[in-house]
């Protein structure tokens, strides 16, 4: 590949904004220099030059499989349009999350579909038809009867590289006021109040019986193939200490800052969603991300639901919260998240890091991505 060297630049490097640019050689960073370049064939007129954002929780795959009730898109179609919003959003690596763990409402064959999804990846991949690069992460819905054999079809997927422990039981975790649950699942899912008192009585009993026992075998088949675990929407101190000692390294929207708190003293990183920021709070009415922020509790931001959230909170972040400038915002959605996952040779703009790079330009308070390089070539 040939060398290209990108000037006029604001490079966000991990503790400072450097007036330069940087020189790319066979896909990786060769070198980060201030001031010009003799040979520069980029120029990125005074715009941002940020590393490639990391995604480590993302529903949006599903969106694209699924886009209206009872309709199925084409899987291969759905993975590449997919993709491509993923990129334009600046996103160079993405966890694409697929749920396994089906409960009788579910209009579909939840399993099945997944791994369709997951295996269109693949073949994604292969072709080299991706703009970014897509792994896998499994949220495993504890209380369905079908969880513990679903993940195990997934175990010898070579993109499978984080598994998280959910459970969306009524009154637990996301959801532990009945009313919230109620207001959101009831209008989503079109329920009569006499519809959903017996949904909610059916997901309690199915928790009582299967959560503890599919959560265990869960935990032993990622610890057996090395996969980290992340714990969803821990709520209580209790749900904490289960997390820790299960060996969950990632704390994945903590609902209380009590819990994200005790995870921290555990060492877990405390992922929140880019969109509570964006929005300035959570939509079901659980711990604010700003305020996590505030107290030095946030490490990780995901975008969730909506993949421009990412970029957009990043830079969002430092115009609210005092204590945090643009290089910590940088690395809420880069470096923290590669650290998180072990991806070592990613996540920042410095030499021998992967050139995963996004040139982004400031208009009237909202970042616009220009342009999106992985490994050197351009993407979007």
């Amino acid at each position: 590949m040939a060398e290209q060297s990108f000037t006029n630049c604001r490079v966000v490097l991990a503790q400072e904004v450097l007036s330069g640019g940087v020189t790319l050689r066979d896909g990786m960073i060769a070198e980060v220099f201030h001031g010009s370049h003799p040979r520069a064939v980029v120029d990125c007129e005074g715009d941002y030059l940020i590393p490639g954002l990391i995604e480590l929780h993302t529903d949006h795959l599903e969106s694209h499989f699924k886009p209206r009730p009872k309709v199925l898109w084409p899987v291969e179609a759905a993975v590449v349009a997919h993709d491509a919003q993923i990129a334009t959003s600046g996103i160079t690596t993405v966890f694409d999350a697929l749920r396994v763990g089906t409960s009788k409402e579910d209009d579909v064959s939840l399993g099945s579909n997944m791994k369709s999804l997951a295996g269109a990846i693949g073949r994604a991949k292969s072709a080299g038809v991706l703009r970014a690069d897509h792994l896998l992460h499994l949220r495993c819905e504890l209380a369905c009867e079908d969880t513990v054999a679903e993940t195990e079809r997934f175990l010898d997927d070579p993109n499978l590289r984080l598994i998280s422990l959910m459970d969306h039981t009524p009154g637990q975790r996301q959801f532990t006021r009945l009313d919230k649950f109620k207001e959101y699942y009831g209008v989503k899912a079109g329920m009569s109040d006499a519809e959903l008192e017996t949904y909610i009585s059916e997901r309690l009993a199915a928790h009582e019986r299967l959560a503890a026992p599919n959560r265990r075998r869960v935990v032993a088949l990622a610890r057996a193939q090395g996969i980290p675990l992340a714990s969803h929407d821990d709520a209580t101190g209790a749900h904490v200490e289960e997390a820790a000692a299960d060996g969950v390294t990632i704390a994945e929207f903590p609902t209380t800052a009590a819990a994200a708190e005790l995870s921290r003293r555990h060492g877990m990183h405390v992922l929140m969603g880019a969109p509570n920021v964006v929005r300035g709070g959570s939509h079901s009415g659980n711990v604010s991300a700003q305020v996590l922020a505030e107290d030095g509790l946030l490490d990780i931001l995901s975008s969730d639901y909506v993949p421009f959230s990412l970029l957009q909170a990043a830079f969002g972040l430092p115009q609210r919260v005092s204590g945090i400038d643009l290089p910590a915002a940088v690395r809420l959605v880069t470096q923290n998240p590669a650290l998180a996952t072990g991806l070592e040779d990613r996540g920042e703009i410095a030499v021998g890091k992967r050139a995963d790079l996004v040139q982004v330009r400031v208009v009237d308070g909202l970042p616009v991505v220009r342009s999106v390089w992985r490994q050197g070539q351009r993407v979007a």
